[in-house]
């Protein structure tokens, strides 16, 4: 019996690259004879912003992390957040699709994470990290910029396009998910002409084509490393025999 596998596309236009290439996921996953579950974000009309106005009775001041154990506990969660609540618990693994703008993903797909990973259900103050509820659960990341790759390693200009995942992918991994090294595809844009266009559509056409095989290799697709919870001192900081992956979790100079 296959698994379930949710896509989740982050971007305005369904036509773009971004929407093609989360259908050529879809079918794929469909083919090897997953269930496949979406969330189209925009499409949706999600609404990415929390507040007190999503809950009837929330605490006053609004604490959404309160607000949302509350509501939880109640099973009164908004009708929007506990369709995905119920699409991540059910889904093995998860394929975002997204651009990258300005730096980071797109808000909408910010607000995804701060309402869907509803705080008590799908994570708790003791129920993180290694000990997270979502463990089990594998995630890839599908991204598009708009920079070239050489502007989009370790030394470019723009930033280097792995480390502007990190944020997306620490929260995932915060909630106990394992993260696949992310699929970029660099110089994705609509200022292309002549035989740069022509080039980009062939190169976008091997990238769709290539996405079953994509897929049926997710399994052992290298992850993203992070540390173990045995890596960290009780005050939760990096012991100083642990390795450092990350300049974000880094041992003080």
């Amino acid at each position: 019996m296959g698994q379930v596998t949710l896509i989740v596309l982050a971007h305005p236009e369904r036509r773009s690259f971004c929407g093609a290439w989360a259908e050529a996921s879809a079918a794929a996953a469909a083919v090897a004879g997953d269930q496949v579950v979406w969330s189209d974000l925009y499409a949706m009309g999600f609404d990415a912003a929390e507040r007190a106005a999503h809950y009837g009775a929330s605490p006053d001041p609004f604490d959404p992390l309160k607000a949302q154990e509350q509501a939880a506990a109640a099973q009164a969660l908004p009708g929007d957040v506990a369709a995905e609540v119920d699409k991540i618990r059910r889904a093995d693994r998860i394929v975002f699709h997204f651009p990258l703008w300005w730096f980071a993903p797109p808000a909408i797909l910010k607000g995804w994470t701060e309402r869907a990973l509803v705080h008590g259900l799908l994570h708790a103050v003791g129920q993180r990290f290694d000990r997270g509820l979502l463990a089990g659960k594998l995630a890839v990341f599908c991204v598009t910029t708009g920079a070239q790759a050489v502007e989009s390693g370790p030394d470019g200009k723009e930033g280097e396009t792995r480390l502007l995942l990190w944020p997306l992918a620490q929260t995932l991994r915060y909630c106990g998910m394992a993260v696949a090294e992310p699929v970029v595809v660099h110089g994705v844009h609509g200022y292309h002409n002549g035989a740069a266009c022509a080039a980009l559509e062939v190169r976008l056409a091997a990238v769709l084509e290539g996405q079953a095989a994509l897929l049926a290799g997710l399994g052992a697709r290298a992850r993203m490393p992070f540390n173990p919870d045995t890596d960290f001192d009780a005050a939760g900081r990096l012991r100083p025999d642990a390795p450092s992956h990350w300049p974000f979790i880094r041992h003080p100079v």
